[in-house]
């Protein structure tokens, strides 16, 4: 692998995707370079939402240039029309980043959870602690109104949990 790399994390859904944009730095450090969220207006069509979701996608490859983009996979849920929706909202995601030609990584929640945290079972406010403790504790959420903080932590976690499986990559073809 060659540093520093650009890292694009995404924590998929229809309403709200976070995203969360870092640098894996020459050294081995992560540097945050951004993180916010794409909402999409919860009273319009699926195809309109869908379209602004690829919108936005693509806005951040143009902005960012990343290298990668790692994303959650799709996760099974109990409730069918949440998870269709949110699989083709991935769907949208992922034919951005071909469109972008910006390899995609994927990963379970439970291995992001692990490589970040350290427990495959940690809460979300245990990912939000970690990702505070990495990028400091000025990564928050916006003051005053309606926030989904959460979406935009679990990208940088997401974002973390590529570079930190890169590295590890890394140490095994080392040795």
């Amino acid at each position: 692998m060659i540093l520093p790399i650009t890292i694009l994390g995404i924590d998929p859904g229809t309403a709200t995707t976070g995203y969360g944009v870092i640098e894996f730095t020459a050294a081995g450090e992560l540097e945050l370079i951004n993180y916010g969220l794409i909402s999409t207006d919860k009273d319009g069509t699926p195809e309109k939402r869908l379209a602004a979701i690829f919108d936005e996608m693509n806005a951040l490859f143009t902005k960012y240039s990343p290298h990668v983009m790692a994303i959650e996979k799709v996760f099974f849920s109990t409730n069918v029309k949440t998870a269709i929706r949110v699989g083709q909202a991935q769907g949208v995601m992922l034919l951005a980043a071909a469109h972008g030609r910006v390899p995609v990584a994927e990963y379970a929640p439970g291995t992001i959870k692990k490589q970040v945290t350290g427990s495959g079972r940690a809460d979300k406010k245990m990912v939000i602690k970690t990702v505070q403790d990495i990028f400091g504790s000025h990564v928050k959420a916006a003051k005053g109104g309606k926030t989904h903080f959460d979406n935009a932590a679990d990208a940088l976690a997401i974002a973390m949990c590529h570079a930190f499986k890169e590295r590890d990559r890394d140490l095994v073809v080392e040795i």
